[in-house]
């Protein structure tokens, strides 16, 4: 058996050597088709990340939605008296509001300002990310931000810096002061870096429509819910929609599938991804059997060889007898 092994290994070093140049290419094109997989999963997994990186971050269990908005954040308009009410729902460990917009960072120099997500927490309570250079926010009402690395990154801001942000309120431009006391870690929503403001500074600074403009009344998007125990999870669900008018409860887990556009990208690009890996194993296949279609002939020799060396071998020992 060793010894097959051996010739076996001896003819296919031979035969690679003598066809180096076509099992050269044959390398080059695996090798390429491997490289794409890779690519597309990498591409796959960045956008997804970019899209989820914050939600999936999140230390909670339930996402409280208004009541018909299909699981998306944007679509979602919570008052805060729903915030209270969620509160006094029992299984409920704490229960915090934010709220969402877009915002442009005004950069020093000639540089283009930067788009962000600007999201409304409140400090101290689920929301907020904890920082890892600086500090945490310290009131609803502070003028101060947290950016997360991303952000860093991509404007040079760095703690004690003031950061200048651009909105739109009504049919005007406003500009709006932040001091940063904090740098988070990547927390991308929906493929932007983000920033982090106290609530009630992100009400009066948020992108406003004219009819919002002069409006007193303080509302975010959604309700994240942290439970005193998470086995409870589906119970307190049912109790949070029949406890609290006009809502509906979602996990983490839906609310990232239901982010505009995600499921759709991230089944485009396996589906893409798988195909090529397909297309990868019919290269492969095809090659190697049109090389052993070559050696039918040679094989068939070598067995007639075979044959009549054994014959030989047999009639020699019956003549020694």
């Amino acid at each position: 058996m060793r010894q097959t092994l051996s010739i076996a290994s001896y003819l296919a070093v031979k035969e690679v050597w003598r066809n180096r140049g076509r099992f050269l290419l044959v390398s080059l094109v695996i090798a390429l088709i491997i490289l794409l997989v890779l690519f597309i999963a990498a591409l796959g997994e960045g956008l997804g990340n970019g899209n989820r990186e914050y939600l999936s971050k999140l230390d909670a269990d339930l996402i409280v939605f208004q009541a018909k908005s299909d699981d998306v954040i944007a679509a979602s308009r919570l008052g805060r008296d729903r915030l209270a009410a969620v509160r006094r729902v029992d299984g409920v460990a704490d229960a915090a509001m934010i709220g969402t917009s877009s915002a442009s960072l005004i950069l020093p120099g000639d540089i283009e300002p930067l788009k962000v997500a600007m999201l409304g927490v409140e400090p101290g309570r689920t929301g907020e990310p904890n920082v890892v250079d600086g500090q945490q926010l310290n009131t609803d009402l502070a003028s101060e931000v947290i950016i997360d690395r991303n952000t860093a990154i991509r404007s040079n801001l760095t703690i004690g810096d003031i950061l200048t942000v651009r909105v739109t309120q009504g049919t005007r431009d406003e500009f709006f002061d932040l001091r940063i006391v904090g740098i988070s870690d990547g927390r991308q929503f929906q493929l932007q870096p983000s920033i982090f403001v106290p609530f009630f500074t992100w009400d009066r600074i948020r992108s406003k429509s004219e009819g919002e403009v002069n409006s007193l009344t303080s509302v975010g998007n959604v309700v994240l819910v942290k439970l005193e125990d998470p086995a409870q999870l589906e119970q307190v669900s049912q109790w949070l929609v029949a406890q609290v008018s006009n809502v509906e409860t979602a996990t983490l887990r839906t609310a990232i599938q239901a982010l505009p556009g995600y499921s759709a990208q991230q089944s485009t690009l396996n589906t893409q991804g798988d195909f090529t890996l397909f297309i990868g194993i019919l290269v492969i296949g095809g090659f190697f059997q049109i090389q052993i279609l070559q050696k039918v002939a040679q094989i068939g020799v070598l067995k007639a060889i075979g044959v009549i060396i054994m014959t030989t071998y047999a009639l020699e020992t019956q003549s020694l007898i």
